[in-house]
């Protein structure tokens, strides 16, 4: 287990987390949701702990305690006064240890979480982004949701739980992380004595991403039509990750962006439009978000896609050092806080297996070019299969065919 943090001495609390490397593409399409399920059961009650124990304990000493599931990995975390540094690590190891599965809540909570799949399917600006996924990533875990399915959360019972926490659990596939006022060895003696109990564990291999693109169309009643677009992008580790970045702020990443000015501000076409990137281990996605009435689809789709090709044939210094600069004040800003902080700091151990520096990362930023953006611009939108996925009234979003043409590179 590996155990990584970061000092500072002003501060009067700590935040702490453990990143767990299992997510939901680590499932089989039966599990589906396992991983998620699994991080609501931490908390349903240990051998020493009752649900309510968890919950009174934290809050006691004015403390956080919370977690969620990713894809790629799963955290647990809380947030404390820095004299009470020892009482979240041994919260945080006792729900990874000694967490019971008692078959009736976990009945109980899979009701919760049936409920929590309602809610998601009449959100559409949220689930718009799970058929997206899935049609980026057909037949596949990574295209899975989060949350699985009715039928697969359904059919969880609290052996299933059980298993998939044995099966990668497991200290080789932990990092313990922290950030505020702390010394990192007392952390270290921390872990040692509280983690004594966890598996050291072996590797699993997870099939490699195989993007596939497509089209998901969820035509139902509603104010407005929910859309996401997305082409193949690049991973964590590629090394024109920040080209990707780059390029998604200047088409969508705030109010100066190409997206914000034309769709928003001069066309009127919708209220939310952003691009964004989603990202993993071996691969990842460049997107954009919209929404707009029934009866404007076509033009933003239009719009969208004369915005793009225009980005890529004319982009400017002017606008390129000023993406790199809201890329850079963004990532120092948000640095600023301790979540945010040691979240970056299991990230880039779990990812990289190291630690980078804040200077090697902005210049990283720094040394994106034009040529850098426009070659990778042209590598997205020339593949033969574009994604998109909407929720809501799209009778005026042209077919497949016709929008791959209109976006090709």
């Amino acid at each position: 287990m590996r155990v990584v943090s970061e000092s500072w001495p002003q501060l009067e609390t700590v935040a702490v987390g453990v990143w767990v490397d299992m997510g939901s593409r680590h499932e089989t399409k039966e599990l589906n949701g396992v991983a998620h399920f699994l991080e609501h059961m931490m908390f349903k009650g240990t051998e020493r702990r009752s649900a309510r124990n968890i919950a009174e304990e934290i809050e006691a000493v004015g403390g956080q305690i919370n977690a969620y599931t990713s894809r790629d990995y799963t955290t647990y975390y809380a947030k404390v006064m820095k004299e009470d540094l020892p009482l979240a690590v041994d919260l945080l190891a006792d729900i990874l240890q000694n967490s019971q599965f008692d078959p009736a809540e976990t009945r109980r909570e899979r009701d919760v979480i049936l409920q929590e799949l309602g809610q998601a399917y009449d959100t559409p600006d949220d689930i718009v982004f799970d058929y997206m996924q899935e049609t980026a990533y057909q037949n596949q875990a990574l295209g899975r949701a989060i949350l699985g399915t009715e039928e697969s959360v359904s059919g969880m019972t609290s052996s299933k739980l059980r298993d998939f926490q044995n099966s990668g659990y497991q200290a080789s596939r932990m990092i313990i992380a922290a950030v505020g006022n702390l010394e990192h060895d007392a952390l270290v003696e921390m872990a040692a004595r509280e983690f004594n109990s966890v598996p050291v564990g072996v590797g699993i291999n997870i099939a490699p991403a195989q993007y596939s693109g497509g089209e998901q169309r969820k035509d139902k009643e509603l104010e407005q039509l929910h859309l996401t677009l997305a082409f193949p992008g690049v991973s964590l580790v590629h090394p024109d990750y920040y080209t990707m970045q780059t390029f998604s702020t200047m088409l969508g990443g705030g109010m100066s962006s190409r997206l914000f000015q034309t769709v928003r501000e001069e066309r009127g076409l919708a209220y939310s439009v952003y691009s964004f990137t989603g990202c993993h281990i071996d691969h990842g996605l460049l997107g954009i978000y919209a929404g707009t009435g029934a009866e404007m689809g076509e033009e933003l789709v239009d719009v969208i896609s004369d915005e793009m090709h225009d980005l890529i044939n004319n982009v400017s210094e002017a606008e390129m050092t000023r993406a790199k600069v809201q890329l850079k004040a963004g990532m120092m800003m948000a640095l600023e806080g301790t979540n945010a902080r040691v979240e970056q700091l299991a990230r880039q151990l779990m990812i990289y297996g190291e630690l980078l520096p804040v200077k090697k990362i902005l210049a990283n930023v720094d040394s994106v070019d034009i040529d850098a953006v426009k070659r990778l611009a042209h590598t997205s939108l020339s593949s033969d299969a574009m994604t998109m996925a909407y929720v809501g009234p799209g009778e005026q979003i042209p077919n497949y065919g016709h929008l791959s043409r209109m976006f090709k590179g």
